[in-house]
């Protein structure tokens, strides 16, 4: 049988022509990636724009405005690894495979990381920015400045909020993973 039929009787060239482009389309999303790239260059650049400020002040900082420097910089980095995840991740499973980088180069994770995977880690990646964020917060009710208790309940409505989505995603995969596994036990 042809490449171009099927069980049931051969395919029209309108159809073929429609899976193909249907198929080629997922190149559409090839520049949203670069994109996010770009937006990891953004991070960076922040990143080092806080560092180098806040070290110009070394003498000066204390034990709280260095921990508050550090979650700054965990809160950046963790959203660059973010990022990176959704790049890699989305790149190989709706766009095509990377075929880059040495065996030792690539990261474990990389190919193997499906849609399911995908969400979960974005989700607890939301969390634990959103726990940096919180905590920040926390440390800020120390200083003179004053802060907002309203600003601060949404604070903590958000991350609450965040961490039930994620306990609720990682339950649904779980639920469709029992599910999937006694349909092929059947």
């Amino acid at each position: 049988m042809r490449q171009s039929e099927r069980s049931w009787g051969p395919r029209s060239r309108w159809e073929l022509a429609v899976e193909t482009v249907l198929f080629a389309s997922r190149w559409l999303l090839a520049p949203l990636y670069l994109g996010m790239i770009a937006a990891v260059g953004a991070i960076l650049f922040v990143f080092a724009r806080e560092l180098i400020t806040e070290l110009r002040d070394l003498w000066e900082l204390d034990a709280e405005k260095v921990i508050l420097l550090a979650l700054s910089l965990i809160d950046l980095s963790l959203t660059a690894n973010l990022l990176l995840i959704v790049i890699f991740a989305g790149y190989e499973n709706f766009v095509s495979k990377i075929h880059v980088g040495t065996d030792e180069d690539r990261p474990d994770w990389m190919g193997a990381v499906d849609y399911s995977g995908l969400k979960i880690k974005l989700i607890a990646s939301i969390v634990a920015i959103s726990a940096i964020e919180l905590l920040r917060a926390f440390l800020r009710l120390g200083e003179s400045a004053e802060v907002n208790p309203d600003q601060l309940r949404w604070l903590v409505i958000t991350h609450l909020t965040f961490v039930t989505s994620g306990v609720l995603l990682a339950v649904m995969d779980w639920v469709t993973s029992e599910t999937n596994s006694h349909v092929v036990q059947k």
